[in-house]
């Protein structure tokens, strides 16, 4: 599977959604190891495009600022004419859209490899054909497309299976988390920190209820704990619910910090509990202990990529439904997934931790 060696420069066209650019990363590390000595850079907006700065591997991000949906033509245009001064040789095109395929075509990027997606013939010049059966997974996706071709795709599954590809990787300095906690006002003292993510961009079925989260963080509260709540300004309704609950104990980031500086203050948490979400994919890159609550969706398909990571889920015969909102209208699947099951996992894992340390 070695690739031609004399590549110098790549631009990826990164994924949307936040989750999905953090699972990117590992498309770069075997890109790294396919061409020695190359530089790769990534376009991506700007709720996801941020997460490239943690990346060693990223030389430079470029913000296209277009919304979710947009097509954006002048947008593209110019940016397209500013990456052509960059003289790239191979693009690397992520998602699925027609008009991902634009930038890199109009920038007359020589080689420009992806999926087949929307019918990009034309915009793209290496085009290949998805096995979703061999390639079940998103990250192996991403991970087929830094191989040639004529790969073949059930062979790449049997070598490169969920365990054996290189896994994201954030790297967060001393000075990085410091400089977060300084702009979040946080001064850390001797306790435990449990992070909370009551948050999911896709929809309400992938939200274990905010009373669930509420009774898990007064819990520890009293356990002397801090707990720190995460997520954009879309969780302020979750968010209001778990502070009244708890007596505005906890610290509500909800919000109030931008994506870097969450990246960078998770870095200090003790556990995080989280929905299948892009937060889920930032913790488990800075490599913290995961307990991760499956709804509508699926580790299957989006698993969490820690090995101190453990699913949750009740695996109801309606689930996964992959809806935004419950298409029964009971959503079973996370109510009846108790506040008590989560608290035993969190209290395994710490149980663990200090196991390990004894031995």
């Amino acid at each position: 599977m070695n690739a031609t060696k004399s590549v110098a420069k790549i631009l990826i066209i990164g994924p949307a959604w936040v989750g999905d650019m953090v699972m990117a990363q590992t498309l770069y590390k075997l890109l790294h190891k396919q061409y020695p000595g190359c530089q790769i850079d990534v376009v991506g907006p700007p709720a996801s495009i941020p997460l490239v700065s943690r990346m060693p591997e990223i030389s430079r991000g470029w913000t296209l600022p277009i919304g979710h949906k947009v097509l954006g033509l002048r947008a593209r245009w110019q940016l397209a004419r500013e990456l052509r001064k960059q003289h790239y040789t191979h693009a690397f095109v992520l998602p699925n859209s027609w008009k991902s395929a634009l930038i890199p075509f109009l920038a007359g990027i020589p080689k420009r490899i992806s999926w087949i997606g929307e019918q990009r013939w034309g915009l793209l010049n290496d085009i290949r054909r998805l096995d979703r059966v061999a390639l079940p997974l998103m990250i192996q996706r991403f991970a087929a497309l830094a191989f040639p071709a004529k790969t073949d795709l059930t062979t790449f599954a049997e070598q490169y299976y969920f365990s054996t590809l290189p896994w994201p990787k954030f790297e967060v300095t001393e000075t990085q988390r410091a400089e977060a906690l300084s702009k979040a006002n946080i001064k850390l003292n001797d306790q435990p920190i449990l992070a909370l993510c009551p948050g999911a961009e896709f929809g309400a079925a992938k939200r274990w209820p905010a009373e669930h989260y509420a009774v898990l963080a007064n819990t520890y509260l009293k356990r002397g704990w801090a707990v720190w709540l995460f997520g954009s300004p879309k969780e302020q309704d979750a968010a209001t619910h778990i502070m009244e609950f708890t007596n505005q104990r906890c610290v509500n980031l909800v919000g109030k910090t931008k994506l870097i500086d969450a990246i960078d203050l998770l870095a200090n948490a003790t556990i995080v509990v989280t929905n299948d979400s892009g937060l889920m994919h930032v913790a488990a890159a800075v490599e913290k202990p995961l307990i991760v609550i499956y709804g509508s969706s699926s580790p299957k398909f989006t698993p969490p990529l820690s090995k101190r990571a453990q699913v949750l889920s009740l695996n109801l015969n309606c689930s996964p439904c992959f809806q935004r909102e419950c298409p029964l209208g009971h959503l079973k699947c996370l109510r009846d997934l108790l506040p008590v099951q989560v608290m035993s996992a969190i209290d395994a894992e710490m149980n663990n931790a200090v196991n390990n340390e004894i031995n």
